[in-house]
């Protein structure tokens, strides 16, 4: 079953991919296909409303109705009820004092054409139903804007479906006050594709996804208080760039998914059983560069990656510091090259679950701040190799419950033993042949401010 989800998915992907018009299209059949019960029939018009959610208070539908076609509706501080199906090209301006209220019903807004813009509104009041998706902002279109608004207390925020090249910008998006997993996805792009998502502030949602969903650039946002901060699933050649997340069980998560790129994100307090700053599932050709990865339980975790034969997955000139683990592999699957990195006050630099070490992978002129060697010539790289082995740590290795105890003193005094003189054989875990020997500065250094 595993071996059929890629087919299914380029499959489904080219039908979503043929639906760049802004007409409806026809309903097929098919696996990957939302269920209309459920993820809402996107390739169907929405019903129009037929009455307002919220009694006493002007219903935006009626003004949106009499605005004409391709004109400004600039709406006068106040309350207005939803619910709202905008089917026209139109520019909607609530001068960020315009609240569009549903009464905690059902979805607040869809916005079912392409060229508009949605600027300076506040969403609230969505239903809390996962069956139907109740959701602050449905996007059914091409081409439109989304910018300077605000998002609270919505079962999901803004969420995309098969709608390409559209810009979701300087939005701040909150979810309903439950507890995490029952919170909805902040912004949920599904077979969405060149969309940019730019400057938005998600805190205390559940997820950002992006899942069936290629070319897209996530870019300057911050998120704080989530479960995945960005999670990909079967989307192919995203950027992630310049992004800010705190206090997430996850910062990003790539999983089947190849060709991204995630440069220059701060990802910090990634704690928990579960916690990690990245982490990679059967994913390939994707560059990890120029990141800070700091106090997070795993900085970057690999699993079976690189995935597809001859791929690799690049980790360059990260800051990767101060986590409980730096680097953590899930088998030694060969294709990952680790270069010019800065590991400092990991408790460990590098795990390797399953036995044996990470050889398989290219380590190179890293900084290592257990480096145990000299630079006699002055070249700022040591003279001879630096090597991490494995010796009672294997323990908690092979056997992750065993962790607890990492630092229980019974297990120090074991771990001091078997330096002193080892019971068997150690493992290797990583060989860099010519570590760095004065700490570099990298492209985030000087902004830990904005932790």
């Amino acid at each position: 079953m595993r071996a059929r989800a890629p087919i299914v998915a380029l499959l489904s992907a080219s039908f979503a991919l043929a639906q760049i018009d802004d007409e409806p299209v026809t309903a097929k059949d098919g696996m990957a296909l939302p269920n209309a019960g459920n993820w809402g029939a996107s390739w169907e018009p929405t019903p129009k409303p037929t009455k307002p959610a919220v009694p006493g208070i002007p219903w935006l539908q009626t003004l949106i109705d009499e605005a004409p076609e391709g004109g400004v509706l600039q709406l006068p501080a106040g309350r207005y009820s939803g619910p709202v199906v905008m089917t026209k090209k139109l520019v909607v301006d609530g001068q960020g004092q315009a609240i569009v209220d549903n009464g905690g019903e059902a979805s607040v807004f869809t916005l079912e054409t392409s060229g508009a813009t949605l600027r300076g509104l506040v969403f609230t009041g969505s239903g809390s139903s996962h069956n139907t998706d109740d959701t602050c902002l449905n996007v059914r279109g091409h081409r439109n804007v989304i910018e300077d608004n605000r998002f609270d207390d919505c079962l999901f925020g803004i969420d995309l479906k098969q709608s390409n090249d559209n810009v979701v910008r300087r939005n701040r998006v909150r979810s309903l006050p439950v507890d995490l997993g029952l919170r909805g996805d902040a912004i949920r792009l599904w077979y969405s594709m060149k969309n940019v998502v730019e400057d938005n502030e998600v805190i205390d949602s559940r997820d950002v996804v992006v899942w069936y969903s290629n070319g897209n650039v996530i870019r300057r946002n911050v998120g704080r208080r989530g479960r995945y901060s960005l999670h990909f699933m079967y989307a192919q050649h995203n950027v992630v760039e310049d992004n800010r997340y705190f206090d997430n069980s996850v910062g990003i998560y790539v999983m089947y998914t190849d060709g991204v790129e995630i440069r220059r994100n701060l990802i910090s307090h990634s704690v928990g059983a579960t916690g990690m700053g990245i982490g990679f599932k059967e994913a390939s050709d994707s560059v990890v560069e120029g990141n800070t990865i700091v106090y997070c339980a795993v900085g970057i975790a690999s699993d079976l990656s690189p995935y597809q034969p001859d791929s690799t997955i690049s980790i360059k000139d990260n800051r990767i510091s101060y986590n409980g683990v730096g680097l953590s592999f899930l088998g030694d699957k060969a294709g990952t090259t680790v270069e010019g990195n800065v590991f400092e006050g990991n408790i460990d630099p590098v795990s390797k679950s399953g036995g044996g070490g990470a050889t398989n992978n290219l380590f190179r002129a890293n900084y290592w701040d257990d480096y145990q060697g000299f630079d006699r010539d002055g070249d700022a790289v040591g003279d001879t190799a630096y090597e991490l082995y494995a010796y009672s740590d294997r323990l908690w290795m092979e056997e992750p419950t065993a962790r607890f105890f990492k630092n229980a003193p019974l297990m120090e005094a074991l771990d001091f033993l078997e330096r002193l003189a080892p019971f068997s054989t150690p493992d290797l875990l990583v060989r860099d042949e010519a570590p760095r020997f004065v700490k570099p500065t990298l492209p985030l250094d000087g902004k830990a401010g904005a932790l």
